[in-house]
């Protein structure tokens, strides 16, 4: 395969509220860090460890604005963009890296304000729709039932 590949799939908690660039001719950046968790047990001690990573999140024009509008810190999000390297100097002079995720897609996870009853009436139905998935599988333990006659 000759092509290449630059896609990451995030979900995680906001760190910050979003901050806001704005730039002659309408255009717009916002910036904001989401932590994701690993949580794994120790086998050596047999104790709990959740490990954090901090992504810094880039978002431009009606996004950035929509990201502003509705995320908080502490809420949780899906992120889908690209990893891109960012170099830039300290005030020593010295060459710095930055690697952000330049946001092409995203999903709000947390329900907001008000909409938290029509939320989780909503999320009560997903929850309805295992159910019936759940209901042919009773149905194929049935299935193997019949299988288990004579004839």
């Amino acid at each position: 395969m000759s092509g290449t590949l630059n896609k990451v799939m995030l979900i995680g908690h906001t760190g910050d509220d979003v901050k806001m660039h704005y730039f002659e001719g309408g255009n717009s950046l916002g910036r904001f860090p989401i932590a994701t968790n690993e949580t794994y047990t120790n086998k050596a001690t047999n104790e709990r460890v959740t490990n954090t990573e901090w992504h810094n999140i880039v978002v431009r024009n009606k996004a950035a604005e929509i990201c502003e509008k509705y995320l908080k810190k502490g809420d949780m999000v899906y992120i889908e963009g690209r990893l891109k390297t960012r170099k830039w100097q300290d005030d020593k002079g010295m060459d710095r890296y930055s690697t952000e995720i330049h946001c092409t897609d995203f999903t709000f996870l947390t329900p907001k304000g008000d909409s938290n009853n029509s939320a989780n009436s909503s999320s009560g139905q997903n929850t309805q729709k295992p159910q019936p998935s759940s209901a042919p599988q009773n149905n194929n333990q049935v299935s193997e039932e019949e299988d288990d006659l004579p004839f």
